[in-house]
């Protein structure tokens, strides 16, 4: 374990400047307009588009269908939407689609090195490959779109987190800030107010546990164990490793909850205070509550900006209904923080594509609640956009967006037919995608594809937040399972 001068309690007595010298070792999607989709179900195997339901929406629709009024649910809400605490800041302007798909080809790139690491040891994973992406602090976030409200402290502070699949620590930015702090819609989390405050020993088991949560050595002096964590998109955060009460909701309070209590951090987190990590790790949030929640937690990510999904811990109302399908978690990730699946086919229109097996097998896939657009093996995604383009041939091609190559314009038109895509995972699993999840809307003739191809083979496949949008994705850890149900939220 690495050795370094750190404070042993939240007095912080040692100097500014010896602090500072620690925490400086560090190593849409988001829309400006925001698209309301309106189809007709068909009983075809189309989607019927209604053009005139492609309308901006500035204000927040409550009215949210779902589960999230369960006593363990959280509301999800997009964090660029006017359902978002964040929005108030009007400082702040929403990421333009380019700059939304330049972070997540970021964290995407991120994801598949730390994948493609044969060791299976995160420690030695290397970042220098996406460290060179420009960070435009509070703009643009490579490590989530949604942001959910928890409690820390007693008193509690109410604090707006990224939520994340992909990330197992959770962390705030702490006072008194002694490196460096973003700016954050909230009041920054204090420890010295909170009466259940206390930092971890260095030599505890827990501090040890950082280095498979973070994939780096966590840092330490005399009693204090400090944290180190980096993101795809070159963000990070590092401070003091500590435990507090967490309040989830009112009947959801946990002590002790480790996480991190940030004293220098940068990037791109669009002024949430910080991240809630929901990973497979030890430290992630299912993991710290598995005695009550048994490793079971499941949201549904609404279908734009100004609509209200939810996150919900524990077992849900609706696990007995035949809506919801599961598919075991796929072995073959040797990452310990991300969800893997295992697809094997995909249809458009109906029509099951001619994709060899190996395609899926030689590529993996893993489910990620912030990566935007869901990447596919280079030979699977030919296969898709190919029959795509073939029944979508009645329409006018429109201008590529950025990774996106199969873009319409739809001006001319009161209504389109967008053929129905469907995934195959493991256990006779079939998932048809949502409209809202099938195209990526950049304005009426612009409509777009919303699937992407790696660029190679032995990339990792990843299903993205465009494709779960209303879809109830429920993660059973503890019994190795995913599954989809539809309608989950609007």
């Amino acid at each position: 374990m690495a050795t370094m001068i750190v404070p042993n309690s939240i007095a912080f007595q040692l100097s500014a400047n010896s602090l500072f010298f620690l925490l400086l070792i560090v190593f849409c999607s988001s829309c400006k307009t925001t698209y309301a989709f309106q189809g007709t179900k068909s009983k075809s195997f189309h989607h019927i588009l209604h053009l005139n339901s492609l309308l901006q929406s500035a204000a927040c629709n409550s009215s949210t269908q779902g589960l999230h009024h369960q006593k363990s649910s959280l509301q999800v809400v997009h964090k660029h939407g006017p359902c978002s605490p964040l929005h108030l800041d009007r400082a702040k302007t929403p990421p333009t689609h380019a700059e939304t798909f330049f972070q997540d080809e970021g964290r995407v790139r991120y994801i598949q090195s730390r994948l493609a690491n044969k060791s299976g040891s995160k420690a030695d994973v290397k970042v220098t490959d996406v460290a060179n992406l420009p960070a435009r602090d509070g703009r643009v976030v490579g490590s989530g779109n949604y942001i959910v409200t928890v409690g820390i402290g007693t008193p509690k502070k109410q604090l707006s987190l990224i939520f994340d699949t992909g990330s197992d620590i959770t962390w705030t930015q702490c006072e008194p800030c002694l490196g460096y702090c973003y700016q954050q819609r909230d009041a920054k989390f204090d420890p010295s107010v909170s009466s259940t405050y206390s930092n971890v020993s260095c030599n505890s088991v827990q501090c040890s546990s950082l280095l498979s949560a973070t994939g780096y050595l966590p840092l330490c002096s005399l009693s204090t164990c400090v944290y180190r964590t980096q993101y795809g998109d070159s963000s990070f955060s590092t401070g003091f490793f500590a435990k507090d009460r967490l309040t989830l909701t009112p009947f959801d309070v946990f002590d002790n909850f480790l996480f991190g209590c940030g004293q220098n951090n940068q990037g791109l987190f669009g002024g949430a205070a910080g991240l809630l990590g929901l990973g497979r790790d030890q430290l992630s949030l299912p993991s710290q509550t598995a005695r009550k929640y048994n490793k079971i937690f499941s949201y549904c990510l609404p279908s734009s900006s100004s609509s209200i999904g939810f996150l919900t811990l524990g077992k849900l109302r609706r696990y007995g209904s035949k809506s919801v399908k599961f598919t075991p978690l796929s072995t073959s990730s040797q990452d310990s923080s991300f969800y893997g699946l295992d697809i094997t086919g995909i249809s458009v229109g109906g029509k099951r594509l001619s994709i060899s097996a190996s395609v899926f097998t030689t590529a993996g896939a893993i489910i990620d609640s912030g990566t935007v657009i869901t990447r596919l093996p280079p030979d699977a995604y030919a296969a898709l956009r190919s029959e795509f383009r073939q029944r979508m041939r009645r329409y006018r091609m429109g201008r590529e967006l950025s990774i996106l190559d199969t873009c319409y314009d739809f001006s001319k038109y009161k209504s389109v037919n967008i053929p129905k895509i469907s995934f195959f995972f493991l256990g006779g699993v079939k998932l048809t995608i949502p409209l809202v999840g099938t195209l990526y809307v950049a304005n009426v003739s612009q409509v777009c594809l919303a699937f992407a191809a790696n660029s190679d083979a032995s990339d990792i496949a990843i299903f993205g937040n465009t494709q779960q949008k209303t879809l109830q994705v429920i993660y059973d850890g503890a019994g190795g399972r995913v599954g989809f149900g539809t309608k989950g939220c609007y």
